[in-house]
Formats: structure tokens, sequence, C-alpha cells
């Protein structure tokens, strides 16, 4: 089970910033993700959730907070099936400018941008978005913040 972190990043607006991805030889087979990856190297969580961030997005003026969601997902990607226990930490930023700067071959082939998100446009997308129930988490924690503890969000299997 890989083990990954991933960010709920919020600008002074409460846009969330979302990545946008596709399978590597169909890029009309597309999603919008939030930032994050795997832990490397002994990292912590928080550690990766920044170090992802910061190489996704160029974004290192975050204020990270906790951990909204925990969830079991798998799914096909790149000719192989991903099984990750992911972490959702909630954070916080004043830059918005997006420049991705560290990706790896699998992401520069992969990933073709990013956009900030109001909820309002979120709840209104016809695209696909993961966590698929993205935009309800993001208003219940624009209405009534962060959970006392992480929440568990349903098993995903694509």
């Amino acid at each position: 089970m890989r083990q990954v972190s991933r960010v709920i990043l919020l600008d002074a607006q409460q846009r969330i910033l979302l990545l946008h991805g596709h399978e590597i030889d169909d890029p009309t087979d597309d999603w919008w993700f939030t930032p994050g990856g795997g832990l490397e190297n002994g990292e912590t969580r928080e550690q990766a959730a920044l170090r992802e961030l910061a190489e996704e997005t160029g974004i290192t003026d975050v204020r990270l907070g906790p951990v909204l969601w925990r969830r079991i997902c798998s799914f096909p990607f790149a000719g192989r099936r991903w099984d990750q226990e992911e972490w959702y930490y909630l954070a916080h930023t004043t830059q918005t400018a997006v420049t991705a700067h560290a990706l790896t071959d699998l992401e520069q082939r992969s990933m073709s941008g990013a956009r900030w998100w109001t909820c309002e446009e979120l709840t209104q997308a016809h695209e696909t978005v993961y966590p698929t129930r993205l935009a309800g988490l993001l208003r219940r924690l624009l209405d009534h913040g962060p959970p006392a503890s992480p929440e568990v969000l349903d098993t995903e299997i694509v």
C-alpha cells in the first residue's frame, strides 16, 4: 500500500487548487486532483505534503494545518494499478502563481496544468474530480471548519 500525503490548498479567497491530469496515452481520459504524492526516504507525512506541493506547484509559502480526511483508493494509471492510503492536509497560502518545477517524468507526461476553483465552480463541474465527493467535502469544510479528528472517506476503487 503506497502511503500518500495530499494537500487541500486554499487561497485568501477560499478557492482550492486542483491539478489537471490525464492518462499518458489518452489526453481525453482526464481528471482533476489535489496536489500530493508518495512519502520518500523516511520523511513524515507533513514533510511529504510540503515537498510534493512545492514540486508540483512551486508554492512554498504555506501554512500547513491538520489532517482533514483519510481514504484508501485503487485505480489504474500508466499501465499499472495503484493502491494507496491517502492523508489530506488542510493548507493556506497567499501565493497563487503556479509553476511546476520538479515533476517526475511520469508527471511531466500526464499533467497538463492547474486551476484555482471556487466551491461553487467545483459543485457545478462536469469534469471528473478526485476524491469524487470533493465538492461536498469542501463545502462542509468552508461552512464548519476542519473536523475534530480526520474523517475516514469511503474507499474508492476505479
